[in-house]
């Protein structure tokens, strides 16, 4: 990301996906440019919750989320909660439907790199990864990565499931 300027927004979310669709409703309603990225941070402590980042190109338009958030009554930062966001908005993220090669998801996509579990090699470039429409990549040292593991075929698919089950839900 070549220096955005930033802006942490709490929140009373304690669920990723409760983040990722307040995340989304929030993006759509501020009209966030094409550059724009926007994540989910795990705040953990006396009152753990899922905070917001957002990342915008320019000064002037994080101004004016900034002041919109505010009015909302959000509390809003001067920086993310931490360098480890999760990606849930970023660049192409809407073409990543459906199944896509590595290579396809590097360049049609602000992700830098996918990290395959169990492995310390890259993906080839032609693996193709089966989305399920759902991919979170993190920030790790400065890189996008997608962390993605095995999966039937021969295929991969984002380490992250989009409909996880809860703990204990069938107790």
């Amino acid at each position: 990301m070549n220096q955005p300027y930033v802006i942490g927004v709490d929140t009373q979310v304690s669920a990723l996906l409760e983040a990722d669709h307040l995340l989304q409703a929030l993006a759509a309603e501020l009209a966030l440019s094409e550059g724009a990225f926007g994540c989910t941070h795990l705040v953990r402590g006396d009152r753990p919750r899922v905070a917001l980042s957002f990342a915008i190109p320019s000064p002037t338009a994080l101004d004016s989320v900034r002041e919109r958030l505010a009015a909302k009554g959000y509390e809003v930062t001067p920086e993310a909660p931490d360098a480890v966001g999760r990606a849930v908005l970023y660049p192409g993220v809407a073409e990543l439907t459906g199944t896509v090669t590595v290579a396809e998801l590097l360049s049609g996509s602000a992700i830098d790199r996918v990290a395959v579990l169990g492995s310390a090699e890259p993906p080839a470039p032609e693996l193709v990864l089966v989305t399920r429409d759902h991919v979170r990549p993190q920030w790790c040292d400065g890189e996008l990565v997608l962390t993605a593991m095995p999966a039937r075929g021969g295929t991969l698919v984002p380490f992250e499931v989009p409909d996880p089950t809860p703990c204990c839900a069938d107790h």
